[in-house]
């Protein structure tokens, strides 16, 4: 997969797996119009629907899911007045009467034809038809970056949409969090364990282990990173360490007091001002007899305290 387009690649996925049932042709245009469509008056009571995507993936399998539907639509696209101007692409769906029998079947239309902030539960009744919803909710509204900070989200024009969502995923045993905005709600889960929850459900595979090998690397990197991090601290308190020692020797022999040490602290003294680079541990295996490195620890503290006096 490539880098830096998690959604890209997931939503290719997802457009790639044909729905073998009617329910889950059903529920996953439901999940597309719930997240993406709009619904048009028209007066004496003639609509018409939309579907707004922003990928050519998710265009192409709407397209055709209508079409097996036996729905007739037509693919237009259009340059929004947004900073990088990507291309979008919309369904637009003339509101026959078959059309508005099938939408309510999928549970977009009520029986009056009017519009459904969420669907009614009989179109989500299957684990097959489930998983269908979910991924016409990606395609329709979903977003998902990582790996560092991993975020799915999913929006809807409405807070019963992304509640429905909710619900649905808590039914294949992944928990999304639901976000009521001013325009939109957005339905969204952080971490990896409840975003391949979700993905799983949907039915995507290849995303899902690029996800965890990518996971896999960032930790690692994470780890590497600490590690040297602290390597470097160490180092530095080392050499901090050592030149205040040293520096506490010749002050000590200036004022001819070194050989009034205790026979330990002078011998630690010594052992210092000729190893100044060696670690606590290697002047600690010089000594006679070999010492503990915390016992040498003490004696250079001590070297220091008297120099200080």
């Amino acid at each position: 997969m490539r880098s830096g387009s998690l959604a890209d690649d997931v939503r290719a996925e997802l457009a790639a797996i044909a729905p073998g049932r009617r329910c889950d042709r059903l529920a996953e245009i439901s999940a597309l119009f719930h997240t993406a469509g709009a619904v048009h008056l028209r007066g004496r009571g003639a609509i018409d629907l939309h579907l707004d995507l922003g990928s050519s993936a998710a265009a192409r399998r709407a397209f055709a899911l209508l079409a097996e539907l036996h729905v007739r639509a037509e693919i237009r696209t259009y340059a929004p007045h947004s900073f990088d101007r990507a291309t979008r692409y919309q369904l637009h769906v003339e509101g026959a009467e078959q059309t508005l029998l099938t939408l309510a079947e999928a549970g977009v239309l009520d029986a009056d034809h009017r519009p459904l902030e969420r669907p009614p539960g009989r179109v989500v009744a299957r684990s097959c038809c489930r998983g269908a919803y979910l991924r016409g909710a990606f395609l329709g509204g979903g977003s998902l970056s990582g790996p560092r900070s991993p975020h799915l989200e999913v929006r809807t024009p409405t807070p019963a949409g992304a509640s429905f969502l909710r619900s649905v995923c808590s039914s294949e045993e992944v928990r999304l969090r639901v976000d009521p905005r001013a325009s939109h709600a957005r339905a969204y889960a952080k971490g990896w364990h409840q975003i391949e929850g979700y993905l799983l459900a949907a039915g995507v595979v290849d995303a899902v282990l690029d996800l965890e090998e990518r996971s896999v690397v960032a930790e690692m990197r994470a780890e590497a990173n600490r590690l040297a991090n602290a390597d470097h601290a160490n180092l530095v308190r080392t050499a901090r360490a050592a030149a205040r020692q040293l520096d506490a020797v010749r002050r000590l022999r200036a004022a001819g007091a070194l050989e009034t040490l205790p026979d330990r602290v002078r011998e630690a003294a010594n052992l210092r001002f000729r190893n100044p680079s060696l670690s606590l541990r290697e002047l600690a295996a010089l000594a006679s007899p070999p010492a503990t490195k915390a016992s040498m620890q003490r004696r250079l503290v001590r070297l220091v305290e008297i120099a200080d006096r």
